[in-house]
């Protein structure tokens, strides 16, 4: 399986001012990579590399305040997503950095830190016991780019749509044999929910009821380690300009989940049943919502978020989205760390 450069889960430096971005999705417009400011140069940070101080940057916000400040050049407006986005035009690369290159790095260097150690370790491990093929395995995340600290965490990606849901069914037995990985247990949780679902108004009972059965994450040898999934290739239906999607304003609802087999993928997605609209403000006369059978998201905290047969409440952008100028439909989503909620309904 050949995988392009320049999709979720790799990173780019820019050739001016030593920024670092995170790489999202996998449809990309074919002047820029679309992606979201990760590290930039500070005299106060605290990680160096090549004897510059850098400090990583975390919400959303921040990143775009920090581009229309400083770096405006990398700031565009989609028509295509109806919706401002970040991105690097491709003759503003330095470079791109792969998970895949990472861990092949990682595989053939002598003299390894912990962090590096435990990386390597992990991906063996789930090659090992979880069949994985070598050459879909990866490692991404601040060690890659040589911005990690002792406290950073190990951010695992594994390719091939077939491969991942395979392997999704062997982390149960991977967890239970020990192997020096484990899910987080109750005090864990009540950490991973500050920063999680920080601001929000979810309280750490609702968020338990989806988080102590996500497989995707959990610590190895103490160290907080996530698996992010990517579809084939194959899988990668269209490009950029086949969608066009419209800003409809925002919306609450409650709904059935009626496939969840997409929930472990980043993009991730689940089919719904729409069974009641609780608040909106949609900003469009004649809008159908039979036609909302969607929910979104490119945030890995609503990855297995929902099982088949659950019903959950919702709250999030609402979208008309039209592939190739054909038959449109709707979905919710999920973007915003304080406003977007989906959590089960029992």
């Amino acid at each position: 399986m050949k995988i392009p450069k320049g999709i979720e889960g790799d990173y780019l430096e820019t050739k001016q001012n030593h920024l670092f971005f995170d790489i999202k999705g996998i449809h990309h417009p074919n002047d820029r990579k679309i992606c979201f400011l990760r590290f930039y140069p500070d005299q106060n940070g605290d990680r160096i590399k090549d004897d510059i101080k850098f400090k990583k940057i975390y919400s959303l916000d921040e990143r775009y305040s920090k581009l229309r400040e400083h770096y405006p050049q990398h700031l565009f407006f989609s028509k295509n997503f109806d919706l401002e986005l970040q991105g690097v035009k491709l003759e503003d690369i330095k470079q791109i950095y792969t998970p895949r290159a990472y861990f092949k790095k990682l595989k053939d260097k002598n003299d390894l830190i912990e962090t590096e150690i435990q990386s390597k370790n992990l991906c063996e491990l789930l090659i090992d016991k979880g069949d994985i093929p070598e050459n879909s395995i990866g490692i991404s995340g601040s060690p890659m780019i040589g911005l990690d600290k002792k406290s950073s965490d190990i951010d695992i990606v594994i390719y091939g749509t077939q491969v991942s849901l395979e392997f999704q069914d062997k982390l149960k037995n991977i967890f239970q044999a020990s192997n020096n990985c484990s899910m987080y247990n109750l005090e864990e949780y009540k950490t991973h929910y500050k920063w999680r679902v920080g601001g929000s108004d979810i309280n750490f009972e609702e968020f338990l009821k989806s988080e102590k059965r996500k497989l995707h994450q959990g610590k190895f040898h103490g160290i907080d380690f996530f698996i992010r999934y990517i579809k084939s290739p194959e899988a990668w239906k269209g490009t950029y300009y086949d969608y066009k999607f419209k800003n409809l304003g925002r919306i609450k609802i409650k709904a059935k989940v009626i496939e969840s087999t997409n929930s472990i993928f980043t993009p991730c997605s689940y089919k719904i049943e729409l069974l009641k609209v609780l608040e909106s403000n949609i900003n469009c006369r004649d809008v159908d919502l039979k036609a909302l059978i969607e929910i979104n998201s490119f945030r890995g905290r609503f990855c297995e978020q929902a099982i088949n047969g659950e019903n959950v409440l919702v709250n999030g952008k609402l979208e008309e989205v039209n592939f190739k100028n054909d038959k449109s439909y709707l979905r919710i989503l999920l973007t915003d760390q304080v406003q977007d909620k989906m959590i089960i309904d029992k």
